[in-house]
C-alpha cells in the first residue's frame, strides 16, 4: 500500500513538472513569435511597398518564422486566447519601439491603451485561459 502511494505521488510530481515545462515552452514560443511579429512591422514599414528587396525579404522571413512559433504556442493555448495575447504583446512592443527608435510620440491616450492591453493580457493569464 505504501509503495503504491509513493509511486502515485512520484507520477503526480512528474506530471506536474512535465506540464510546467510544456507551459513554459509555449510561453517561450509565444515570446519568440512576438519578437518576429515586431520585426515584421518594422521591416514592412521600411520595405517601401515591397520595392526594397532587403526589407521585403526580412518582412517575409520574419513573418514565416513568427507564424511557425505562434503555431507551436497554439498547441497549448486556446487559439483565440493565444492569438489575442500574441497581437497584444506585439502591438505594445511595436508602439514602444516606435517611440524609442523612431521618435514617435506617446501621448496619454496611447499610454492608456497600452495599460488596458497589458491589463487584458494579465486578466487572461489570471483567469486560467492562458
Amino acid at each position: 500500500m505504501r509503495n503504491c502511494r509513493r509511486n502515485e505521488h512520484a507520477r503526480t510530481s512528474k506530471q506536474r513538472a512535465d506540464s510546467f515545462e510544456r507551459t513554459a515552452m509555449q510561453w517561450l514560443y509565444l515570446a519568440i513569435a512576438d519578437i518576429f511579429e515586431i520585426v515584421v512591422a518594422i521591416a514592412a514599414g521600411k520595405a517601401e511597398g515591397f520595392k526594397n528587396r532587403r526589407w521585403t525579404a526580412i518582412t517575409l522571413v520574419s513573418g514565416a518564422l513568427g507564424t511557425y512559433f505562434l503555431s507551436r504556442a497554439l498547441l497549448t493555448f486556446d487559439v483565440g486566447v493565444g492569438y489575442a495575447i500574441w497581437t497584444s504583446i506585439a502591438g505594445v512592443g511595436i508602439t514602444v519601439l516606435g517611440v524609442v527608435l523612431f521618435g514617435q510620440r506617446l501621448n496619454w491616450r496611447k499610454t492608456l491603451g497600452i495599460a488596458v492591453i497589458i491589463a487584458g493580457v494579465v486578466g487572461l493569464q489570471l483567469s486560467g485561459a492562458a
